[in-house]
């Protein structure tokens, strides 16, 4: 679990720094790495940005899993 929750990691900080990058100076560093224009595709980058997508709803899930109430977290800890 540990190697999932540092690949969302990762993922999560490249597709942050590439829309900080895309902000900042109009560079789009996904495309740059497949040898495309800013703005443009090709598959290999959709995976990367849909891999960052993936990663993003899996940290979001993560954090929600935290936010359970005290007692739910409780009974979780008593159970085991």
């Amino acid at each position: 679990m540990k190697s999932l929750n540092m690949l969302a990691a990762i993922l999560v900080i490249v597709g942050g720094l590439n829309w900080g990058l895309v902000a900042i100076a109009e560079f789009d560093l996904v495309a740059w790495i497949f040898g495309e224009q800013f703005g443009t595709t090709n598959a290999a980058s959709r995976i990367v940005y849909g891999l960052v997508g993936l990663a993003a709803v899996y940290g979001a899930a993560a954090l929600l899993a935290r936010r359970r109430p005290a007692g739910s977290r409780r009974a979780a800890t008593a159970a085991r």
